[in-house]
């Protein structure tokens, strides 16, 4: 049965709390009053939408992937050199915020359910996501001519994500954004050795 609009805000409402308190403390360190607490629910409420736990930071691993993209809107319009490198420049000026490098939600979930077997898939899944949006960019590139015929998409957008949650970490334990611009400026690098010498690719933004 669909959800009422009041339905829909209470979920939300409930969601959104675990969201944040997972992000601040850590799913094993949020318990159901926690969330009910800060929602403002009842746990009656919280039962009707989620029958357990799992099921509430599943959900979370999905509101957090949607948050993630949601930060990113050139992820999606990437066909060109100009467009992939004002997708990277947008990440490092969003971290460079007072208070960045901040924490990706995704890879802390990812850190803390390594050795959960029903919610791990879960999160793979979530970053899966993120990776073939990127990988279509790219695909969309070597269409156009933008990367050599032998490029393979996949593997690029895994690395490039794979070296911005790295950047991530490390600019975050020394609460430096220059772990992660360097990150950014080698991904970006390696990327370019995919394009064909008939394209002129513009210098990364710093």
């Amino acid at each position: 049965m669909p959800l009422t609009a009041r339905g829909r805000r209470t979920r939300a409402a409930i969601l959104d709390a675990a969201a944040l308190l997972i992000y601040r403390r850590g799913v094993r360190a949020t318990s159901l009053d926690d969330v009910l607490a800060v929602a403002g629910c009842g746990k009656s409420q919280l039962y009707h939408y989620f029958d357990d736990k799992a099921e509430l930071v599943g959900a979370v691993i999905d509101r957090q992937l949607e948050m993630v993209l949601a930060a990113q809107p050139g992820l999606t319009h990437i066909d060109s050199w100009p467009t992939l490198d004002a997708w990277m420049a947008g990440i490092v000026q969003m971290h460079s915020a007072p208070g960045g490098p901040f924490a990706c939600p995704l890879g802390k979930l990812a850190a803390e359910l390594m050795d959960d077997d029903a919610l791990r898939p879960r999160v793979d899944a979530a970053f899966g996501r993120w990776v073939g949006l990127l990988a279509d960019g790219l695909r969309t590139m070597r269409q156009r001519g933008a990367l050599r015929a032998d490029a393979e998409p996949d593997r690029l957008a895994a690395n490039v994500i794979a070296a911005l949650q790295g950047g991530m970490l490390v600019g975050r334990v020394r609460s430096d954004i220059t772990p992660m611009r360097d990150a950014v400026d080698v991904a970006r690098m390696q990327l370019r050795q995919w394009c064909p010498a008939t394209v002129d690719s513009e210098p990364p933004t710093r």
